[in-house]
């Protein structure tokens, strides 16, 4: 707990809670798309924009995104797509928001600081990009590839003027699947907190994994939370939205795979008024009754605040 809470890891294993319905290795290009995109300011709170050059979106202006490619890590991709497309090195900040529509789409937004480099004009326009400005005004005032980057540009100043959550980065920690370890909570009007643990030995967060199957591609990383919640509790849970506390991956993972471990956070609301958790099912969970008090309000903290990277 005090790893995922701080942003950090912990080794997946080799069990999963829930059904897998697609065993096998993640492999980008083959079974997954991750994508890396980062919102970058200057002294004077400009906007990185870099002009596109691809046939398709000729012209119209973007911020710096492109596919990871395989055996790339998260930051590693982020920070090529930016030298790339804007000719500036930078240093990531956080994690600002994951967008996802299943393994098929992840997209990693990250709010990012520029270290050096030049910025690239139209005298070096290549396939990557045409140009690179930095943006004081409105961007609707640009041609914009798309208005998906509007929340996005939002979210970054917000994080500036206060930031909601701790800085959130990749960790360099193996996984052979698209998996998520599951911080599941309950808690009462009394402040009483209960935490969802699988009881097979040692008592560890549930994990549940991802399919892969074109039938899956496109489902989201709710999807597995769902089934297994659903197979676990009674009444059928309707939990929070997913708050994402921290992720793992490392290149060249097992077997040369490119999986990633979400450490997500959600909460099951109550029903009905009640001091205590939904009913299980059955002996493979069970609820932990959080006693110590820093940990007890550090959890809720993250909770009541939503003090996590929106998912």
């Amino acid at each position: 707990l005090d790893a995922v809470l701080g942003g950090g890891g912990w080794d997946v294993g080799s069990s999963l809670e829930g059904p897998l319905l697609s065993p096998g290795s993640v492999h980008l290009g083959k079974n997954a798309c991750y994508v890396v995109l980062a919102v970058l300011f200057d002294k004077e709170e400009r906007v990185l924009l870099v002009q596109e050059a691809k046939p398709e979106c000729r012209g119209k202006w973007y911020l710096p995104a492109g596919r990871m490619e395989p055996n790339e890590g998260i930051v590693a991709a982020m920070q090529r797509e930016v030298k790339e497309e804007s000719g500036l090195e930078c240093d990531p900040i956080t994690l600002l928001a994951l967008e996802e529509r299943g393994p098929a789409w992840i997209r990693f937004v990250f709010l990012a600081c520029p270290t050096g480099g030049t910025l690239k004009t139209l005298e070096a326009a290549d396939a990557e990009s045409l140009q690179a400005t930095w943006w004081a005004g409105d961007p609707c005032a640009l041609l914009l590839r798309a208005l998906d980057i509007l929340p996005l540009l939002d979210l970054a100043i917000r994080y500036r003027r206060s930031a909601p959550h701790p800085p959130t980065l990749p960790q360099e920690l193996p996984c052979a699947l698209i998996c998520l370890r599951l911080l599941v909570t309950f808690a009462n009007d009394a402040g009483d907190l209960w935490v969802l643990l699988a009881t097979a030995e040692p008592p560890h967060l549930p994990v549940v994994a991802c399919g892969t199957s074109p039938a899956e591609l496109r489902r989201g990383l709710r999807l597995p939370v769902l089934r297994l919640l659903r197979d676990c509790l009674r009444p059928d849970p309707h939990p929070g939205p997913l708050g994402l506390l921290g992720l793992q991956h490392r290149a060249r993972g097992p077997g040369g795979s490119d999986g990633i471990c979400f450490n997500v956070l959600l909460s099951i609301p109550p029903g009905s008024p009640r001091d205590t958790p939904p009913e299980l099912r059955g002996p493979a969970f069970s609820w932990w009754h959080v006693e110590e008090e820093s940990l007890r309000g550090c959890i809720l903290q993250r909770l009541c605040a939503a003090a996590t990277v929106p998912v």
